[in-house]
C-alpha cells in the first residue's frame, strides 16, 4: 500500500511540473487548479485571522528565528539553519533547532526525562521528541526525520527538538536544555509561535517554484507574502548575476536586506567507511545517482558539472525510507552496467541501507553554505541575534511554575 502511495505521488510530483502528459494527467491538472483557488483562500483567511489576533500566538521570552520559504522544498533549507546554528554556537550562544519531523514515525514509547526544576519525570503529552540536547543523535533516523537527525549529527553543540507543536517543543528547549534562541526550522508557516526575524530562501533556479499554488503548483504562499520576510537568501546561485530576479523580490518587498549565496560541495564520504576524497574524484567517473529529495534534478545536474559521468539517476520520492530490496536492485544494476561509484545526497545518506553485496562503493556529496554576496549583511545580522536581549515573557513564566 506504502508502495502504491509513493508512486502515485511520484506521479503527483510529474503532472505538478507538467512532465506527465496523457488523458489522466491533462485532467488532474484541471482538478489540482480549481484545488488551488480554495487553498489560496484558506492561507489568505488564516493569515487574517493572526494578524488580526482571533488566533493568539505565543511568546516564550526569547528570540525565534523562522527560517522557511514560500515554496515546497528544493531550496537548500536544512544547510542553511546548519549555518545559522553553527555560528551562533560560535558566538557563544545556545540555539536549539525546532522541526517537525516531517514524515518521521511516532516513538513507541515516549522519551522519559526528568524536569531539572520539579525533579518529577515530564507527563508524556509535554514531552517532544529529543532528538539531540547537543551531543550524538539520540533518536533512530526513522523516529527523528532525516533532516533533524542530520542536523543533529553535524552540530553535536546544538539540540534538536522534533514536535508538531512546536510551541511544546520551544517550551521544552527553553525550560530544560537552557536554550536562549529557538530557530524554527521550515517556519515561515508555523505562526503559532511568534517569530522574531523571518528568514525567506529562494532558490535562484525557480524563485517562485512553478508559479502556482498548491495543489497545481509548489507554492505554499503568494509570491506577494515575501513581504513578510525581514532577510531573504538567494540560495543555489552559480555566480551569474541575480539584478532580474532581486528587481521581481522588490516588487513584493521594499525593505528585506537579501543575501546571496551558492550551496557549494565540499567532498565525498563514504556512507559505510568514512573516507572523504577529493571533489576532482569524480572527473570521468561513471557514476550512478540515487534520491529521495524535492528537486533531484539539481543533484544530478551538479555531479555533471563535477565532471562525473552519470550513467543513471535512481529517483525516489521525498524522504523516501529505503528499503533492503530497493538498494539491492541498485547496486545490481550498479555492477552490471559497470559503475564506478555511487553517489547520494547527505539527507539520502541518512537513511540508506548498507546492501546484501556492497560491490560498488557508495559515497554522499557533502554541501554547505557559502555567502557570494552579502556577507556584510550577515555579519550584522548575527550581530542583531547576538545583541538581543531576553524579555520576561508570563507564558513561559507559568510554565516554568506548574
Amino acid at each position: 500500500m506504502k508502495e502504491a502511495i509513493e508512486e502515485f505521488e511520484q506521479w503527483g510530483t510529474e503532472v505538478i511540473f507538467g512532465r506527465a502528459r496523457g488523458f489522466r494527467a491533462t485532467m488532474l491538472r484541471m482538478l489540482l487548479w480549481v484545488l488551488s483557488g480554495a487553498f489560496r483562500l484558506a492561507v489568505r483567511l488564516r493569515l487574517r485571522r493572526y494578524r488580526s489576533g482571533v488566533k493568539e500566538q505565543a511568546y516564550l521570552g526569547t528570540q525565534v528565528i523562522s527560517i522557511g520559504n514560500i515554496s515546497v522544498g528544493g531550496t537548500g533549507k536544512t544547510p542553511v539553519v546548519e549555518l545559522f546554528s553553527r555560528e551562533l554556537e560560535k558566538r557563544g550562544r545556545k540555539p536549539a533547532i525546532l522541526s517537525r519531523g516531517y514524515k518521521s514515525q511516532k516513538l513507541k514509547k515516549v522519551q522519559q526525562w526528568q524536569s531539572k526544576h520539579t525533579g518529577e519525570s515530564i507527563p508524556e503529552e509535554d514531552m517532544p521528541k529529543l532528538v539531540s540536547q547537543g551531543g550524538k543523535p539520540m533518536l533512530d533516523v526513522a523516529y527523528a526525520g532525516d533532516e533533524p537527525w542530520m542536523l543533529a549529527n553535524n552540530l553535536p553543540g546544538v539540540s534538536v527538538v522534533v514536535d508538531k507543536n512546536r510551541v511544546k517543543g520551544g517550551l521544552f528547549a527553553i525550560q530544560e536544555l537552557d536554550a536562549d534562541i529557538l530557530i524554527l526550522d521550515d517556519g515561515m508557516q508555523y505562526l503559532d509561535l511568534a517569530h522574531s526575524l523571518d528568514v525567506v530562501l529562494i532558490d535562484q533556479n525557480a524563485p517562485f517554484g512553478t508559479g502556482q499554488m498548491l495543489p497545481r503548483g509548489t507554492l505554499r504562499e503568494p509570491a506577494r507574502n515575501l513581504c513578510r520576510a525581514d532577510y531573504i537568501f538567494i540560495t543555489k546561485c552559480d555566480g551569474s548575476s541575480n539584478e532580474k530576479l532581486i528587481k521581481r523580490i522588490r516588487r513584493h518587498n521594499q525593505q528585506a536586506e537579501i543575501i546571496e549565496c551558492t550551496h557549494g560541495p565540499q567532498y565525498l564520504e563514504n556512507l559505510f567507511t568514512g573516507e572523504r576524497l577529493p571533489l576532482d574524484f569524480l572527473k570521468e567517473k561513471y557514476v550512478a545517482a540515487i534520491s529521495g529529495i524535492a528537486v533531484p534534478a539539481s543533484f544530478e545536474n551538479l555531479l555533471i558539472k563535477l565532471g562525473a559521468q552519470v550513467e543513471f539517476h535512481r529517483v525516489f520520492s521525498d524522504h523516501h525510507a529505503f528499503k533492503k530490496k530497493d538498494i539491492d536492485s541498485f547496486m545490481r544494476r550498479c555492477v552490471r552496467r559497470d559503475i564506478d561509484l555511487i553517489v547520494t545526497t547527505e539527507k539520502d545518506a541518512v537513511r540508506f541501507i548498507k546492501p546484501t553485496e556492497l560491490d560498488v562503493p557508495v559515497y554522499f556529496l557533502r554541501i554547505e553554505v557559502d555567502i557570494l554576496e552579502g556577507q556584510e549583511v550577515w555579519e550584522r545580522l548575527v550581530d542583531r541575534i547576538c545583541g538581543a536581549k531576553p524579555i520576561a515573557n508570563p507564558l513561559l513564566m507559568r510554565a516554568l511554575a506548574g
